[in-house]
């Protein structure tokens, strides 16, 4: 719902989010107003030290003022609990109890200052118990108070006063502005919230170079990632109730889905079948070295008990004196962790460098500037900023000769370029740029990213890259499109839903944390009629703001018909792999996890899926531990040392 409106600006907290942090603080104060009155009850008539009188004085004050916030937050806490995330009627009078509540500041304020005051000027005589009370009530308040401060900066929201007037706007009745009225408020918000993102864009990278090519991108990806949610009336704890709900309304139809259902895209021939085992064996294979790439960090990282062991005695070895390379660096610990995942030995390699891309256009890979390709005939164009990284590879290998030198060294071997994550994306685009070279190269993409190239370019890299996608993995489903789609899917959750939202985020985190069924939250379908849900605080029209691109979208339809990015997909074929056997999280600590493997498509990754997977399933030590255990059991399994003597691997 809007955020909550108190002190003249919005907030990035909304009137139901007070149940949980004020039930919290409730919880302590009443332990502490049960201390101070055991302790009074034990010591009444006997506060005969120095300074008794004052700390007699002290601790009834001190019991007064807290039952006073003990009620307070109990109104707060009851109050914050009614209504729904669309429905903030119950809660009209929250503004009221937060005046109440930040007015009781105050007094704690001044006592925490006497208190202080009293422990260390007459506090002479007087016992333990008595002293560590006054010194307990002194430390709490400054806690809470302290705490308060901070959670006062983390809802804060920069554009608050700016969306005032359209609140005070629905809240006299009048749902919409005109027009251009409207437009011009959406502008003026949207300009001042790309100033306040690149100022921590430039804060949260402060060590990087501040050249042109610097603020041109801080300037870029500022104006995306306000643009995403500024036109919605969300605050965060709504947009984790509709992750929270939206995850449940997947793995339900997960569950209802028939498991003996033929899946489309699923190999069926015999020769597609064996085709996909063939791949399986060799992505297994180069997966190592897209591991490798990371180096020591990942090595030590899977290896947590030998890693340092093994690589210790390695680190600080100068191999120079065993052979050359083609240029290239010496990287220590990099170049062992290396060895060590390979099973390689130092003359197996021909070139080594380790590249340190720092533009930053790399860094933020679903933030879409295009770059055209001319590789294929057709709209052929790809993602700005990796394809920077692969063009500044191409030239390196090309250019400078490295290439033509390792085939004048080992001229029987094949081109195999391999990465995984943004490294799978370079890595397949710069196949498409060698391609025309190296007609017979090989690309194994793992966990690229989804918005990198053009349809064209896509049809055209099935020849010769392979990409591998676990689970639910969130990246190769990281688009702008897919985005959009998830707000749209936040918003419909959300302005549906028919719980309060701490019952939501309560039971969305035992979900998440210990499995279980999928929760059937009672809708606003269910109760009212569809058209309904377009009134003023009903429906996902009520959450966005006037004017915007998305509320013109939902407006008139659940996609948009003209689509403001053009499309970007995967690339070459895809082998999805996916978890088979319990379906429940609970149990994946009694019984092993079996992966099934199948050819898919595009079109199986246009919406992101939410889960606790969503992140893990990227890890380059997942895919690789995932692949290992669908080709284990294989008896053709290929052993490392038959792909390395055929193959130029360039990671």
């Amino acid at each position: 719902m809007p955020g909550m409106v108190v002190f003249g600006r919005r907030w990035g907290i909304a009137s139901d989010d007070l149940v949980l942090p004020g039930a919290f603080e409730l919880f302590i104060r009443v332990l502490w107003w049960i201390a101070t009155v055991v302790l009074y009850a034990t010591h009444k008539g006997k506060f005969d030290c120095h300074g008794g009188a004052v700390l007699h004085s002290y601790i009834v004050v001190l019991l007064i003022l807290l039952a006073v916030i003990i009620l307070t937050l109990c109104a707060v806490v009851y109050v914050s609990a009614q209504g729904t995330i669309m429905n903030p009627g119950p809660r009209r009078s929250m503004p009221v109890l937060v005046y109440l509540r930040a007015v009781l500041y105050i007094p704690e304020f001044v006592w925490a200052c006497l208190g202080a005051v009293w422990v260390s000027d007459s506090s002479g005589g007087c016992e333990p118990a008595e002293i560590g009370l006054v010194i307990g009530a002194v430390v709490a308040s400054w806690i809470i108070l302290l705490s308060m401060i901070l959670g006062l900066l983390i809802v804060f929201d920069p554009l608050g006063s700016l969306r005032r007037p359209t609140l005070i706007g629905e809240a006299s009745g009048l749902r919409d502005l005109q027009s251009s009225e409207s437009s011009q408020l959406f502008y003026t918000a949207r300009s001042l919230a790309v100033r306040v993102w690149e100022s921590r864009l430039r804060l949260l990278c402060c060590c990087l170079p501040q050249d042109d090519n610097h603020r041109a991108a801080f300037s870029s990806i500022s104006q995306l990632v306000s643009g995403f949610f500024s036109d919605t009336d969300l605050v965060p704890s709504d947009i984790a109730a509709g992750l929270a709900l939206l995850h449940q309304e997947q793995d339900k139809m997960e569950h209802c889905r028939d498991p003996d259902d033929v899946i489309p895209h699923s190999p069926s021939s015999p020769i597609v079948s064996q085709d996909l085992e063939v791949e399986l064996e060799k992505a297994a294979h180069f997966m190592q070295f897209a591991v490798a790439a990371y180096g020591w960090p990942l090595y030590v990282y899977s290896n947590p008990l030998t890693g340092l062991c093994k690589l210790s005695g390695d680190c600080c070895h100068n191999r120079n004196t065993e052979s050359d390379l083609v240029g290239g660096d010496n990287f220590g610990c990099n170049f062992s962790s290396i060895l060590h995942v390979t099973g390689l030995q130092y003359r197996d390699f021909i070139h080594i460098k380790m590249l340190f891309y720092s533009h930053l256009w790399y860094l933020p890979f679903w933030f879409t500037l295009l770059y055209m390709f001319e590789v294929v005939s057709g709209a052929s164009y790809a993602h700005k900023g990796i394809s920077q990284a692969a063009n500044y590879i191409y030239k390196k290998l090309v250019n400078d000769g490295i290439l033509s030198q390792a085939f004048s060294i080992a001229p029987e071997y094949r081109l195999v370029i391999t990465g995984h994550s943004l490294g799978a994306g370079t890595a397949s685009l710069l196949a498409a740029l060698l391609h025309s070279t190296y007609p017979t190269l090989k690309c194994y993409a793992f966990s690229p990213p989804g918005g990198l190239m053009s349809k064209a370019l896509a049809e055209y890299s099935k020849q010769f890259v392979i990409s591998v996608v676990l689970g639910k993995d969130l990246v190769p489903r990281l688009s702008i499109p897919n985005m959009e789609d998830l707000k749209r899917r936040i918003l419909k959750m959300v302005s549906n839903c028919n719980k309060p939202k701490y019952k939501i985020l309560l039971h969305g985190c035992w979900y998440e944390v210990f499995g279980g069924t999928p929760d059937d939250f009672p809708t606003e379908m269910e109760n009212r009629r569809e058209e309904a849900l377009n009134q003023p605080l009903l429906g996902e029209e009520s959450l966005l703001v006037p004017g915007s691109t998305s509320y013109h979208s939902i407006s008139s339809d659940d996609s948009p018909t003209h689509p403001t990015h053009l499309p970007l997909f995967l690339p070459g074929r895809i082998i999805y792999i996916t978890e088979e056997g319990p379906s429940r999280r609970s149990e994946h600590c009694f019984s092993q996890v079996r992966y099934r493997a199948e050819w898919s498509n595009e079109t199986a990754f246009h919406s992101v899926l939410i889960s606790p997977r969503m992140v893990a399933d990227h890890m380059p030590d997942v895919v690789h531990r995932a692949l290992c255990s669908l080709t284990s059991d294989r008896p053709f399994s290929l052993c490392p040392s038959s792909h390395s003597n055929s193959h130029l691997n360039v990671i």
